[in-house]
């Protein structure tokens, strides 16, 4: 496995196969190796990269294998190692919702609407008599989203070696310039 990191643009549509096919841009500014874990020294094997982009430096190690095997420090990575990949693997952090109730959290549907009833939006019973304490891992109201979300088999749709701009296929985990670490 070889991997690449990345911020994300925005969600567009392109024309693929002869259909529309909703992608979305995904930035790869200069990444350098910048070290070597190899596994007399360092017990595994793996590659740090770091992705500069203006001011902002961020370091994120991905496996070293593959494409990645013959690489040393210093090393520049460009959009030429994603010849030959059909598809890849992503992980990004979702976008943050902040504390939500139990209806938004989880999808729970809530009660009537009317004829008196004050049973609306609430959660609703989260227990029995017994065991007398809230069991572990209840669905309940909570801080909402900032969850690291890992998509596996996206389909690669566009590379555009001049811009520096990947297309992948469908919907990606996080906000705007938020970071996407690509392995394939």
């Amino acid at each position: 496995m070889a991997g690449i990191l990345g911020k994300k643009l925005e969600m567009t549509r392109v024309i693929h196969n002869g259909a529309f096919t909703p992608v979305t841009l995904v930035k790869i500014p200069e990444i350098t190796v910048a070290q070597v874990k190899t596994v007399e020294n360092d017990g595994y094997s793996a590659v740090v990269l770091r992705m500069t982009d203006g001011k902002k430096e961020t370091l994120r190690e991905v496996p070293a294998t593959g494409k990645f095997e013959a690489v040393s420090k210093g090393d520049v990575i460009t959009l030429d190692v994603l010849e030959d990949v059909a598809q890849v693997q992503l992980v990004g952090t979702s976008k943050g919702k902040g504390f939500q109730g139990a209806m938004k959290r989880w999808n729970f549907s809530g009660g009537p609407a009317s004829h008196g009833s004050k049973f609306h939006r609430a959660l609703g019973s989260i227990g029995n008599r017994k065991p007398r304490r809230t069991k572990l891992g209840k669905k309940m109201h909570g801080h909402m989203g900032c969850d690291t979300i890992t998509l596996k088999h996206v389909p690669l749709v566009l590379v555009n070696k001049n811009l520096n701009v990947i297309g992948l296929k469908g919907p990606v985990p996080g906000a705007r310039n938020s970071l996407i670490v690509l392995t394939f």
